[in-house]
Protein backbone atom coordinates (compact mmCIF):
# COMPACT_ATOMS: atom_id res chain seq x y z
CA UNK A 1 0.00 0.00 0.00
CA UNK A 2 0.95 3.62 -1.21
CA UNK A 3 1.17 6.29 1.80
CA UNK A 4 3.10 10.35 1.78
CA UNK A 5 3.93 11.80 5.05
CA UNK A 6 1.97 15.45 5.51
CA UNK A 7 1.87 17.78 8.14
CA UNK A 8 -1.17 18.30 10.54
CA UNK A 9 -1.27 20.86 12.89
CA UNK A 10 1.95 20.23 14.03
CA UNK A 11 2.14 16.02 13.59
CA UNK A 12 2.77 14.14 10.94
CA UNK A 13 0.00 12.16 9.25
CA UNK A 14 -0.41 9.37 6.99
CA UNK A 15 -2.49 9.77 3.83
CA UNK A 16 -3.00 6.23 2.19
CA UNK A 17 -3.58 5.53 -1.18
CA UNK A 18 -5.44 2.71 -2.67
CA UNK A 19 -3.38 -0.33 -4.05
CA UNK A 20 -3.42 -1.15 -7.55
CA UNK A 21 -4.63 -4.32 -7.26
CA UNK A 22 -7.95 -3.16 -5.21
CA UNK A 23 -9.17 -2.12 -8.50
CA UNK A 24 -9.13 -5.78 -10.29
CA UNK A 25 -11.58 -8.22 -9.54
CA UNK A 26 -10.94 -10.98 -6.77
CA UNK A 27 -10.93 -13.60 -9.23
CA UNK A 28 -8.14 -12.50 -11.07
CA UNK A 29 -6.25 -11.03 -7.55
CA UNK A 30 -6.89 -15.22 -6.70
CA UNK A 31 -5.32 -15.89 -10.13
CA UNK A 32 -2.06 -14.04 -9.85
CA UNK A 33 -1.52 -14.95 -6.30
CA UNK A 34 -1.89 -19.03 -7.11
CA UNK A 35 1.78 -18.48 -8.90
CA UNK A 36 3.40 -18.12 -5.59
CA UNK A 37 2.97 -19.81 -2.86
CA UNK A 38 0.71 -20.93 0.18
CA UNK A 39 3.13 -19.04 2.69
CA UNK A 40 2.92 -16.48 0.56
CA UNK A 41 -0.72 -16.30 0.37
CA UNK A 42 -0.55 -16.10 3.32
CA UNK A 43 1.20 -13.03 4.15
CA UNK A 44 -0.58 -11.28 1.32
CA UNK A 45 -3.68 -11.51 3.23
CA UNK A 46 -2.20 -9.32 5.85
CA UNK A 47 -1.55 -6.11 3.28
CA UNK A 48 -5.49 -5.16 2.52
CA UNK A 49 -8.95 -6.32 2.69
CA UNK A 50 -9.23 -7.04 -1.08
CA UNK A 51 -5.93 -9.49 -0.90
CA UNK A 52 -7.21 -11.03 2.44
CA UNK A 53 -9.90 -11.58 0.35
CA UNK A 54 -8.52 -12.87 -2.91
CA UNK A 55 -6.31 -15.15 -0.25
CA UNK A 56 -8.62 -16.95 1.31
CA UNK A 57 -10.98 -17.83 -2.05
CA UNK A 58 -11.40 -21.59 -3.14
CA UNK A 59 -10.12 -21.18 -5.97
CA UNK A 60 -7.23 -20.43 -4.89
CA UNK A 61 -6.59 -22.91 -2.48
CA UNK A 62 -7.45 -25.40 -4.86
CA UNK A 63 -4.40 -24.79 -7.19
CA UNK A 64 -2.70 -25.78 -4.10
CA UNK A 65 -3.84 -28.85 -3.36
CA UNK A 66 -2.86 -32.27 -4.88
CA UNK A 67 -4.62 -33.41 -8.11
CA UNK A 68 -6.31 -35.73 -6.19
CA UNK A 69 -7.33 -34.61 -3.13
CA UNK A 70 -10.86 -35.07 -3.99
CA UNK A 71 -10.02 -38.95 -3.30
CA UNK A 72 -8.30 -38.37 -0.14
CA UNK A 73 -11.58 -36.28 1.40
CA UNK A 74 -13.35 -39.41 2.59
CA UNK A 75 -11.01 -40.37 4.92
CA UNK A 76 -11.72 -37.40 7.40
CA UNK A 77 -14.16 -38.24 9.48
CA UNK A 78 -15.00 -33.97 9.55
CA UNK A 79 -16.51 -31.62 6.63
CA UNK A 80 -14.11 -28.80 5.78
CA UNK A 81 -15.66 -25.29 5.59
CA UNK A 82 -12.97 -24.20 2.92
CA UNK A 83 -10.29 -25.40 0.41
CA UNK A 84 -7.83 -22.86 2.53
CA UNK A 85 -8.73 -25.65 5.70
CA UNK A 86 -8.86 -28.82 3.72
CA UNK A 87 -5.45 -27.94 2.97
CA UNK A 88 -3.84 -27.48 6.05
CA UNK A 89 -5.03 -30.65 7.11
CA UNK A 90 -3.45 -31.90 4.58
CA UNK A 91 -0.48 -30.63 5.95
CA UNK A 92 -0.98 -31.45 9.90
CA UNK A 93 -2.85 -34.55 9.50
CA UNK A 94 -0.87 -37.39 7.53
CA UNK A 95 -3.48 -39.53 5.66
CA UNK A 96 -2.27 -43.52 5.24
CA UNK A 97 -2.65 -44.28 1.33
CA UNK A 98 -2.13 -47.37 -0.71
CA UNK A 99 -3.68 -49.92 2.02
CA UNK A 100 -1.96 -48.02 5.04
CA UNK A 101 1.46 -48.63 3.44
CA UNK A 102 2.14 -44.96 2.94
CA UNK A 103 1.81 -41.97 4.88
CA UNK A 104 0.85 -38.73 3.12
CA UNK A 105 1.13 -35.02 3.85
CA UNK A 106 1.71 -31.38 2.28
CA UNK A 107 4.91 -29.40 3.14
CA UNK A 108 3.20 -26.43 4.81
CA UNK A 109 4.86 -23.45 3.49
CA UNK A 110 5.13 -24.64 -0.18
CA UNK A 111 2.80 -27.30 -0.66
CA UNK A 112 4.84 -30.12 -2.01
CA UNK A 113 4.29 -33.64 -1.10
CA UNK A 114 5.71 -35.45 1.38
CA UNK A 115 5.56 -39.29 1.71
CA UNK A 116 7.07 -41.95 4.15
CA UNK A 117 6.65 -45.52 3.10
CA UNK A 118 6.53 -48.24 5.53
CA UNK A 119 9.04 -51.05 6.12
CA UNK A 120 6.55 -53.54 4.20
CA UNK A 121 7.57 -52.01 1.23
CA UNK A 122 11.06 -52.69 1.22
CA UNK A 123 13.46 -55.70 0.56
CA UNK A 124 15.47 -56.51 4.01
CA UNK A 125 17.40 -59.32 4.24
CA UNK A 126 16.53 -62.12 6.60
CA UNK A 127 13.14 -59.51 6.63
CA UNK A 128 10.65 -62.84 6.96
CA UNK A 129 12.81 -64.79 9.20
CA UNK A 130 11.05 -64.23 12.96
CA UNK A 131 14.29 -64.94 14.73
CA UNK A 132 16.02 -62.28 12.94
CA UNK A 133 13.39 -59.43 12.06
CA UNK A 134 9.96 -59.55 13.59
CA UNK A 135 6.75 -57.14 12.88
CA UNK A 136 5.69 -55.14 16.03
CA UNK A 137 2.56 -53.17 16.36
CA UNK A 138 4.06 -49.13 18.15
CA UNK A 139 1.22 -47.08 19.52
CA UNK A 140 3.65 -43.81 18.25
CA UNK A 141 3.76 -45.35 14.76
CA UNK A 142 2.01 -44.38 11.54
CA UNK A 143 2.02 -47.91 10.22
CA UNK A 144 0.04 -50.20 11.91
CA UNK A 145 3.24 -52.63 12.17
CA UNK A 146 6.40 -51.89 11.73
CA UNK A 147 10.17 -53.43 11.96
CA UNK A 148 12.36 -54.61 14.84
CA UNK A 149 16.12 -55.99 13.94
CA UNK A 150 16.51 -58.88 16.60
CA UNK A 151 19.15 -60.25 15.67
CA UNK A 152 21.33 -60.12 12.27
CA UNK A 153 24.99 -60.47 11.02
CA UNK A 154 24.04 -59.45 7.89
CA UNK A 155 22.21 -56.00 8.00
CA UNK A 156 20.88 -55.03 4.30
CA UNK A 157 17.66 -53.15 3.65
CA UNK A 158 16.56 -52.72 -0.30
CA UNK A 159 13.76 -50.53 -1.48
CA UNK A 160 12.40 -47.94 -3.75
CA UNK A 161 9.10 -45.51 -4.73
CA UNK A 162 7.90 -44.04 -8.02
CA UNK A 163 7.95 -40.64 -8.30
CA UNK A 164 4.50 -40.11 -9.69
CA UNK A 165 3.91 -39.92 -5.49
CA UNK A 166 5.97 -36.73 -4.98
CA UNK A 167 6.08 -33.04 -6.35
CA UNK A 168 7.85 -32.11 -9.97
CA UNK A 169 11.05 -30.48 -10.35
CA UNK A 170 11.89 -30.34 -6.39
CA UNK A 171 14.77 -31.86 -4.93
CA UNK A 172 14.10 -34.28 -2.05
CA UNK A 173 15.19 -35.75 1.26
CA UNK A 174 15.10 -39.08 1.84
CA UNK A 175 15.77 -39.95 6.10
CA UNK A 176 15.47 -43.75 7.66
CA UNK A 177 12.99 -43.17 10.80
CA UNK A 178 13.71 -44.97 13.68
CA UNK A 179 14.30 -45.90 17.44
CA UNK A 180 17.18 -48.37 18.73
CA UNK A 181 17.07 -50.29 22.04
CA UNK A 182 20.03 -50.90 24.25
CA UNK A 183 22.09 -48.54 21.84
CA UNK A 184 21.83 -50.97 19.03
CA UNK A 185 24.50 -53.52 19.69
CA UNK A 186 26.97 -54.18 16.89
CA UNK A 187 25.44 -51.34 14.57
CA UNK A 188 24.73 -48.15 16.79
CA UNK A 189 28.06 -47.20 17.11
CA UNK A 190 29.14 -48.32 13.26
CA UNK A 191 29.06 -46.03 9.65
CA UNK A 192 26.57 -47.76 8.42
CA UNK A 193 26.66 -47.76 4.09
CA UNK A 194 23.65 -45.90 2.83
CA UNK A 195 22.64 -44.59 -0.75
CA UNK A 196 19.65 -43.05 -2.57
CA UNK A 197 19.32 -42.11 -6.10
CA UNK A 198 17.02 -43.06 -9.57
CA UNK A 199 16.93 -46.30 -10.92
CA UNK A 200 19.42 -46.31 -13.79
CA UNK A 201 21.82 -43.43 -12.75
CA UNK A 202 24.68 -44.01 -9.81
CA UNK A 203 23.76 -43.40 -6.33
CA UNK A 204 25.87 -41.26 -4.32
CA UNK A 205 27.22 -43.21 -1.57
CA UNK A 206 27.14 -41.67 2.36
CA UNK A 207 27.78 -43.16 5.50
CA UNK A 208 25.33 -43.08 8.43
CA UNK A 209 25.23 -43.35 12.43
CA UNK A 210 21.83 -44.73 14.45
CA UNK A 211 23.71 -43.98 17.19
CA UNK A 212 27.65 -42.83 17.06
CA UNK A 213 30.36 -43.12 18.83
CA UNK A 214 31.50 -40.48 22.13
CA UNK A 215 34.36 -38.97 22.26
CA UNK A 216 37.00 -38.86 20.05
CA UNK A 217 35.93 -42.14 17.74
CA UNK A 218 33.33 -39.43 15.83
CA UNK A 219 34.32 -39.62 12.27
CA UNK A 220 33.20 -36.31 10.86
CA UNK A 221 32.15 -37.68 7.44
CA UNK A 222 29.69 -39.82 8.71
CA UNK A 223 26.30 -38.37 9.46
CA UNK A 224 24.65 -38.09 12.73
CA UNK A 225 21.06 -39.07 13.65
CA UNK A 226 18.58 -35.92 15.23
CA UNK A 227 15.56 -36.02 17.19
CA UNK A 228 12.53 -35.48 15.55
CA UNK A 229 9.66 -33.43 16.93
CA UNK A 230 7.55 -36.58 17.15
CA UNK A 231 10.01 -38.74 19.10
CA UNK A 232 11.60 -40.57 16.72
CA UNK A 233 15.04 -40.32 15.43
CA UNK A 234 15.96 -39.78 11.46
CA UNK A 235 19.23 -40.38 9.75
CA UNK A 236 19.40 -38.74 6.03
CA UNK A 237 20.37 -42.06 3.11
CA UNK A 238 20.93 -39.09 0.66
CA UNK A 239 18.77 -36.78 -2.03
CA UNK A 240 17.76 -36.87 -5.87
CA UNK A 241 16.43 -34.49 -8.36
CA UNK A 242 12.57 -35.18 -9.00
CA UNK A 243 12.43 -33.82 -12.62
CA UNK A 244 9.48 -35.77 -14.78
CA UNK A 245 7.59 -37.51 -12.35
CA UNK A 246 8.48 -40.74 -14.87
CA UNK A 247 11.41 -42.29 -12.66
CA UNK A 248 11.71 -45.20 -9.78
CA UNK A 249 13.88 -44.29 -6.55
CA UNK A 250 16.06 -46.59 -5.13
CA UNK A 251 17.37 -46.56 -1.92
CA UNK A 252 19.68 -48.70 0.19
CA UNK A 253 21.16 -49.02 4.12
CA UNK A 254 22.92 -52.12 5.19
CA UNK A 255 26.39 -53.04 6.97
CA UNK A 256 27.68 -56.15 5.49
CA UNK A 257 31.35 -56.17 6.19
CA UNK A 258 31.60 -56.85 9.91
CA UNK A 259 30.74 -60.37 11.79
CA UNK A 260 29.73 -58.91 14.77
CA UNK A 261 26.05 -59.50 15.63
CA UNK A 262 23.09 -56.70 15.59
CA UNK A 263 20.26 -55.98 17.28
CA UNK A 264 18.49 -53.05 18.84
CA UNK A 265 17.07 -51.37 15.97
CA UNK A 266 13.16 -50.33 15.19
CA UNK A 267 12.61 -48.80 11.74
CA UNK A 268 8.79 -46.96 11.11
CA UNK A 269 9.31 -45.95 7.73
CA UNK A 270 11.47 -44.30 5.26
CA UNK A 271 10.84 -40.63 4.45
CA UNK A 272 10.89 -38.65 1.37
CA UNK A 273 10.18 -34.53 1.95
CA UNK A 274 11.72 -31.62 0.03
CA UNK A 275 15.23 -31.09 0.81
CA UNK A 276 16.03 -27.98 2.96
CA UNK A 277 17.43 -25.28 1.14
CA UNK A 278 21.36 -24.04 2.56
Amino acid sequence: MEATMGQSHGRESIISRPSPFDTLPVDCISSIISFTSPRDACNAASVSKTLESAAKSDSLWEKFLPSEYTSLIPQYSRVFSSKKELYFALCDEPLLIEDGKKSFWLEKASGKRCIMISPKEVSITWGSSPEHWQWISVPESRFEKIAELVDVCWFEIRGGMHTRYLSPGTRYSVYIVFKTKNGCPGLGDLPVDAGVGLVGQESPQKLIYFVGPRGRDQRRDVTRPEARDDGWMEAELGQFYNDSCCDDISLSVGKTNTPDWKSGLIIQGFEFRPAKTR
